[in-house]
């Protein structure tokens, strides 16, 4: 495979004062925040570079209904957690998917079996040391969806100068128990999350494609987003983009394909042999996605943080045992 991701390092133009922002409490003041072009982009360079790092565990959140899956399969994990229970079974995961209306019953419980197989997640030893039916996720997994929080807490801090990574890396195994409940069944719960674009879908909707997709965001030079239609990538050759992700040059032509057919990507040139572009709606529907999503993480740690005793205080307390 070759090396897909070696983007130059880039900070806005004034990012002392885009430190300095209020915080940005509603979608639209965050896609409107001076920084949230570079938000966009270190989501998009993240999720490339974790798939580089773990392709198996990665795929498992590269499409839409699978990244559905995975947030209702942990969010009810960490619930059962909370209350005293084991873990997750494949029948909570059936009964979730039919819930939230991502798939069926079948469908889940095959994510289910291909979890496992992969050591996504790992079966619960009984009381009596024999396997039970409940599992919980691998500690690969767990370090994952670590990393997954904390860029997007990092993403949020790039626009409003905020200290959320800094927070939850403080003590990430507890605050991720609490928040990923919440965030998951918001989530679940939204309808621009859900059905985020014509565009957003043609790519999450395949193997992969969330992958693709990224691919062409964090190929974008940020310092050309303003008063342009059209957003050249640094991406040329579809089989070398085909080959990073582990897909047929058959598949992603498709993709490709289809998101040109609606307008949503081009050929600066010639076609495979030159840069491809992507439109200012194509964008525009990757960033809104985004920051939907943001939001809700935002507002999920919010809540948690509320119910919790500052970090200092509680430090203090540990001390004067």
């Amino acid at each position: 495979m070759g090396k897909v991701l070696d983007f130059p390092a880039h900070r806005p133009a004034d990012a002392t004062r885009a430190a300095r922002m209020a915080p940005v409490e509603e979608t639209g003041g965050l896609i409107d925040a001076e920084a949230f072009s570079c938000a966009v982009m270190l989501l998009a360079r993240s999720f490339v570079s974790v798939h580089q790092a773990s392709p198996r565990t990665a795929a498992l959140f590269a499409t839409q209904q699978r990244w559905l899956l995975c947030h209702a399969a942990l969010g009810n994990y960490f619930r059962t957690v909370r209350t005293a229970q084991a873990g997750l079974t494949r029948r909570d995961l059936g009964n979730l998917a039919l819930q939230y209306g991502i798939a069926s019953r079948n469908t889940a419980y095959a994510f289910f079996d291909e979890a496992l197989k992969y050591d996504v997640i790992r079966p619960l030893g009984g009381r009596t040391g024999e396997q039970s039916d409940q599992a919980a996720p691998a500690p690969v997994t767990l370090s994952m969806l670590i990393h997954w929080y904390d860029v997007h807490f990092q993403a949020l801090d790039l626009v409003d100068g905020g200290s959320r990574s800094n927070r939850f890396l403080s003590e990430p195994e507890t605050l991720l128990t609490l928040v990923q409940p919440i965030a998951a069944h918001a989530l679940l719960s939204s309808p621009e999350v859900r059905s985020p674009g014509p565009l957003y879908t043609i790519f999450t909707w395949a193997d992969a494609g969330g992958l693709l997709m990224d691919r062409l965001i964090a190929g974008i030079d940020p310092e050309a987003l303003a008063g342009r239609d059209r957003l050249l990538t640094d991406v040329s050759s579809i089989s070398y983009l085909a080959q990073s992700f582990g897909l047929s040059r058959a598949h992603t032509s498709r993709k490709l394909a289809a998101a040109e057919s609606i307008g949503g990507i081009g050929w600066s040139g010639r076609r495979g042999r030159s840069h491809i572009w992507l439109s200012r709606g194509f964008y525009d529907e990757y960033a809104r996605a985004h920051a939907r999503k943001l939001h809700i993480l935002n507002d999920a740690f919010a809540e948690v943080l509320s119910t919790l005793p500052p970090l200092s205080e509680r430090s203090l307390a540990t001390s004067d045992i």
